[in-house]
């Protein structure tokens, strides 16, 4: 895990930034390849953040090419920090990552946070 500083927009044009803790990547995939390994739909919070997992289903979506749905996974929240995988090619292929760390700036030293 790490503290970061994350810049979040309010609703009046504010803009803040406030020390965020967000899980080192590597722990997250291992985290999705472990519920994509059980094939089971699961919700729920990793290290904090609201995540989901939705394993592969033979229905084509609406509106799309695919003639399957992907399993997919994604954890956060959009707009602050927010990490997905979907497996696009296949649930046997490997995922296709996207990680939005767009509003993360700077490591935060611990030591600010204790007085």
């Amino acid at each position: 895990m790490r503290t970061v500083k994350a810049k979040i927009m309010l609703h009046d044009d504010e803009q803040i930034e406030l020390p965020i803790v967000v899980p080192e990547i590597e722990e997250v995939r291992n985290f999705a390849a472990a519920l994509h390994l059980r094939g089971v739909a699961w919700k729920g919070h990793f290290s904090g953040w609201q995540a989901e997992y939705s394993p592969e289903r033979s229905e084509k979506p609406l509106a799309s090419k695919m003639n399957f749905t992907p399993a997919d996974f994604c954890v956060g929240q959009s707009g602050i920090w927010f990490y997905s995988l979907m497996w696009e090619h296949g649930k046997e292929k490997e995922p296709i990552e996207f990680v939005d760390e767009s509003n993360l700036f700077a490591l935060v030293d611990t030591a600010e946070l204790h007085i």
